[in-house]
C-alpha cells in the first residue's frame, strides 16, 4: 500500500513538473515569428507568461513588455511545420531520410484597444506547447484550433 501511495505521489509530481518549471522561471521561452503588431521586431526572442489573472504577457529581450487582456483574445491556433533533413541525409546516412524536424507554432489573435484585429505568431519549444495551450484555454475561454490531426495529437497528448 505504501509503495502504491509513493508511486502515485511521484507520478503526480512528475506530471506537473513542466508547469512548475514554467511558473518558476517566469514563463516559457518563445521566438516571435511575426504578426501584425508593429512595435515587436520580427525574430525577437522572449518569454510568454500566462500566470497573471488578467493579462497574457510577452516579455521580450531588451526589457520590452507587451500585455493583452485575456478577454480580448479571440483566436488560439496551434500547428507544426515538419521538415525532412535531406541535406544531412545526403551527406551522412540514408537513415536520416526517415527523421523529421518539427517546429511548434502558436498564433494568438486579439482585438486591440482601437477595435482592430491583431495577431502574434510564436515558435514554442516542444516541451512547453501543452502547458501553454492548456493555460491559454483556461484563461481565455477560447478553444485552441489545430491546423491538422498531427498538431491535435501533439497539442493534446
Amino acid at each position: 500500500m505504501r509503495i502504491l501511495v509513493l508511486t502515485a505521489a511521484v507520478l503526480l509530481f512528475v506530471s506537473f513538473a513542466p508547469l512548475q518549471l514554467a511558473l518558476a522561471d517566469g514563463g516559457v521561452h518563445v521566438d516571435y515569428v511575426g504578426g501584425t503588431v508593429q512595435t515587436i521586431d520580427s525574430k525577437a526572442a522572449g518569454r510568454i507568461r500566462t500566470t497573471d489573472a488578467e493579462f497574457f504577457q510577452l516579455a521580450l529581450s531588451g526589457k520590452q513588455e507587451f500585455r493583452v487582456p485575456y478577454d480580448k483574445i479571440n483566436l488560439l491556433e496551434y500547428g507544426q511545420k515538419v521538415d525532412r533533413r535531406y541535406l544531412v541525409a545526403a551527406i551522412l546516412s540514408p537513415m536520416f531520410l526517415l527523421s523529421k524536424s518539427r517546429q511548434h507554432f502558436l498564433t494568438v489573435g486579439y482585438t486591440d484597444a482601437d477595435g482592430h484585429q491583431q495577431a502574434m505568431v510564436f515558435r514554442v519549444a516542444k516541451g512547453d506547447v501543452r502547458t501553454v495551450l492548456v493555460s491559454l484555454e483556461a484563461r481565455t475561454g477560447v478553444k485552441v484550433q489545430y491546423q491538422d490531426l498531427e498538431a491535435r495529437k501533439a497539442g493534446k497528448g
